[in-house]
């Protein structure tokens, strides 16, 4: 005889029928509940030193997000259908800002008397005040966003003390560096190929070097050379695995590629660079003209490789034997 209370499939808001239905708690002990949940703000270093300094000409940039979170953890229950109405003895929003990196680490923990938890509360004032946040940079940084948002903590109830560390439904796997969750994008910078005047095939074949790597998704952009630094820019914020440039390394007056690129490499990589211009060398002596680097940007690995099929080629033949190895140590802090 299936269990009334629970669906097969073990959802708890599903009947045993598998129809949408609000959790009976009435025979839930009433304790103490907490949880405590985070996400992080990103956008440039300069945008946080001026919510540092309420410097953007709306209202105070901080106390804003943090009424507008402990406002949505009070209207969880209204925002997502199947959650209980609680009485909330305590909700607290904080921030840590780096002004470094542009990031804003957003916290809330959440805390309640009753017969069911305040996950979803704080989870809801963590979303709630990254929302605020964007809206009142937007218009100085419309490319900021709010990533990984998630449970860090909770206690009461039958399962007691959860943290994400401990827990074994840790889902706290960053899918853009995990082999299985690599993301590529692939930037050609052509202002022929940008306006149809010839087809592009350096773009496809990174492409397909890149899935057969295992990444996935994988875009394809071609850009005028004159969007390049744009391009890169918008990119490197959305932080892919890898992000590979080709074209504009050369010496032309609308070669940028390099200049897009330099700004925003935490770690240089020029043994790679010369790696893969000695490479060419063996074919073309214009090869040493490449100006191409190659480098991380935070976590993503950032290549500029040549325009022509022959200088790409000869790229990924070098990153062949480098690719996993770099993306290890680095993002991941693996050994060598």
């Amino acid at each position: 005889m299936a269990d009334p209370h629970h669906a097969p499939s073990g959802l708890t808001h599903l009947d045993p029928e598998g129809r949408v239905r609000m959790v009976d708690v009435g025979d839930k002990a009433v304790t103490t509940r907490t949880a405590t949940a985070e996400g992080v703000f990103r956008t440039r270093p300069e945008v946080v030193t001026m919510v540092t300094g309420d410097v953007l000409g709306k209202a105070d940039a901080l106390a804003t997000a943090r009424l507008a979170g402990i406002g949505a953890a009070k209207k969880t229950s209204e925002l997502i259908p199947l959650c209980h109405q609680i009485p909330l003895d305590s909700v607290k929003v904080h921030f840590d800002l780096d002004e470094e990196s542009g990031e804003i680490l957003v916290g809330a923990t959440a805390r309640t008397t009753g017969r069911t938890g305040v996950e979803m509360e704080a989870l809801t004032a963590v979303s709630v005040a990254g929302l605020t946040l964007h809206d009142m940079v937007k218009a100085v940084d419309p490319l900021a966003r709010m990533d990984g948002v998630r449970l860090l903590e909770k206690t009461g109830g039958k399962r007691g003390h959860w943290t994400r560390e401990a827990g074994s439904e840790d889902l706290a796997v960053d899918r853009a560096h995990d082999p299985v969750g690599r993301t590529g994008v692939v930037v050609v910078s052509s202002t022929a190929a940008a306006r149809g005047e010839r087809e592009d095939t350096t773009g496809p074949a990174i492409e397909a070097w890149l899935l057969e790597r295992g990444f996935g998704p994988v875009e394809v952009h071609v850009v005028a050379d004159a969007d390049i630094t744009g391009a890169v820019t918008e990119h490197v914020r959305r932080a892919p695995t890898a992000l590979i440039t080709t074209g504009g390394t050369g010496v032309a007056p609308d070669d940028r590629t390099p200049e897009a690129t330099a700004p925003h490499l935490t770690v240089e990589l020029p043994g790679v660079a010369e790696a893969m211009r000695a490479k060419g060398l063996r074919s073309t002596p214009t090869a040493a003209m490449s100006r191409g680097l190659a480098g991380f940007a935070g976590r993503t690995l950032v290549v500029n490789l040549p325009g022509s099929t022959g200088g790409v080629r000869d790229g990924l033949a070098v990153l062949d034997d480098l690719l996993d190895h770099l993306l290890d140590v680095h993002a991941r802090g693996g050994g060598h």
